[in-house]
């Protein structure tokens, strides 16, 4: 089979499975025309998403470049380790939180 008849037979099956995507979509739009309101008596606690190490670890570098090295050691000590790697990742709101009013007040 030659290279052309290959990408024409990928093309084909791209277009294929952009047609059934298209019609799972109208399938659910149809199904989902009325939005489904949630009872005020059942309120889920919103969970804060998994914040990255990397962007702890960024934040902390800029507070340390703007002067506050001191003050970014003592955040990690805060919450029981000598370097943020130690740290339990639950606590990195914590810190984000902790880490904003450096240089703020």
């Amino acid at each position: 089979m030659s290279k052309v008849k290959l990408l024409l037979d990928v093309v084909d099956d791209m277009r294929s499975l952009a047609d059934s995507i298209q019609a799972v979509c109208d399938a659910m739009t149809e199904s989902d025309s009325a939005p489904k309101e949630v009872p005020a008596t059942k309120t889920e606690t919103a969970k804060e998403p998994d914040i990255p190490l990397e962007k702890v670890r960024m934040v902390l570098a800029e507070k340390s470049q703007l002067g506050f090295t001191a003050e970014v050691r003592g955040i990690i000590g805060k919450y029981g380790a000598d370097k943020l790697s130690a740290v339990d990742k639950d606590y990195y709101a914590d810190i984000l939180k902790d880490a904003e009013v450096l240089g703020n007040g």
